[in-house]
């Protein structure tokens, strides 16, 4: 799809007032002055100056844009720098105001023009990083004992005694995993990104852009998070009544979330999950972002995923997170219908799929 003249358009206006810089300011040189608060890799840089695939910049890189070109001292000396904002002269925050002001216009209108989604070209923007790294955490498949050696592992090939070993066969809700993967590495063909499993993550792996797949039953991390998320009103638990998942309740609404089933003649068959997708910023680093995709079960949870990977609805979706939290943090608690087993992806456009909805503006307007 050809990108928009909206979209063009910004990305003119960014490439030149780089290339009209007098000294020469390479993309590498406004990449390294730009990341004074968080890293932006050159390739970044590129993708919002492309004329044929621009991508659509986070609207506080506009504001780090207007800070660096309304003042001439940004380019002064060896190294390209921002100016701190408190340190504007009046002319200069008079150029700042007017600069900010008209590329935040042009982002407007290519949101406007695309129905909200994050790209020029159409592409997903919640899946969409301007930075790596990004962890992938993915639960455990529940273990059974090899027969063989005694251990206990998910699938016999996921013993590493196994001379066929497969490690993936350690993996559970890999449809979620596999889905969400192959869309993340075609949409962020420069950065690195990895998966792991609960056991395996690292102090580190915490800082980056954080994507937590599964519930609590078999994914302790996001126990954890879901605790951490204070200001977060949903949480998840065990019931007497439910050995196959663990329900949500949201406690500003004060409501439980349950699957539905529907009886067979080979007994209850679940014809609805429930999902939960949260984004929010990381708590560990507030420079990355943290999004939890969950569910009762594994058909919640793919349901999660391809609620912003599914062609047939993603555009739709992101438009509506776009409207409805245009700062980017959000929870939804959504339903998820399940015919002949396959999970239907969620349109938020349908009221009845959305069954909770939270940012942290409802937080704010309470107070």
């Amino acid at each position: 799809m050809a990108p928009s003249s909206e979209a063009v358009r910004l990305a003119r206006r960014l490439r030149g007032l780089r290339e009209s810089d007098e000294s020469g300011l390479t993309q590498r040189d406004l990449a390294n002055a730009l990341s004074d608060d968080a890293r932006v890799a050159v390739a970044t840089i590129s993708s919002w100056e492309s004329l044929s695939n621009p991508k659509l910049p986070p609207a506080e890189r506009l504001r780090s844009y207007a800070l660096f070109f309304c003042t001439d001292r940004s380019h002064e000396g060896s190294t390209p720098h921002l100016v701190p904002e408190r340190d504007l002269t009046p002319p200069e925050r008079e150029r700042f105001e007017k600069l900010h002001h008209e590329l935040v216009g042009l982002r407007d209108a290519v949101r406007n023009q695309s129905g909200g989604a994050g790209s020029g070209g159409g592409g997903s923007y919640t899946w969409d990083f301007e930075s790596g790294p990004i962890t992938i955490i993915c639960p455990e498949a529940v273990p059974i004992v090899n027969p063989e050696t005694g251990r206990e592992f998910s699938h016999p090939l996921a013993d590493e005694r196994h001379p066929n070993y497969t490690r993936m066969f350690r993996y559970a809700d890999l449809d979620a995993l596999m889905e969400l993967w192959g869309h993340i590495r075609a949409s962020n063909p420069e950065l690195q990104i990895v998966h792991r499993l609960p056991s395996e993550v690292m102090a580190d792996d915490m800082s980056s852009h954080v994507i937590v797949l599964g519930g609590i039953g078999l994914n302790h991390v996001t126990k954890r998070l879901l605790k951490t998320l204070r200001e977060l009103p949903v949480s998840q638990f065990e019931v007497a009544d439910l050995k196959t998942g663990e329900i949500f309740k949201a406690s500003d609404a004060g409501k439980e979330f349950r699957p539905q089933w529907e009886e067979t003649g080979d007994g209850p068959e679940l014809v609805e999950d429930v999902a939960l997708i949260t984004r929010v910023r990381n708590p560990f680093n507030h420079s990355r972002t943290l999004t939890i995709c969950n569910g009762i079960h594994s058909r919640g949870v793919l349901g999660a995923v391809r609620t912003l990977t599914d062609v047939r609805v993603r555009e739709r979706n992101e438009a509506f997170l776009s409207s409805h939290f245009p700062e980017g943090s959000f929870a939804l608690l959504l339903r998820v219908p399940v015919v002949n087993g396959e999970a239907i992806s969620p349109d938020l456009e349908i009221e009845e799929n959305r069954l909770y909805e939270w940012s942290p503006a409802d937080k704010a307007a309470a107070k």
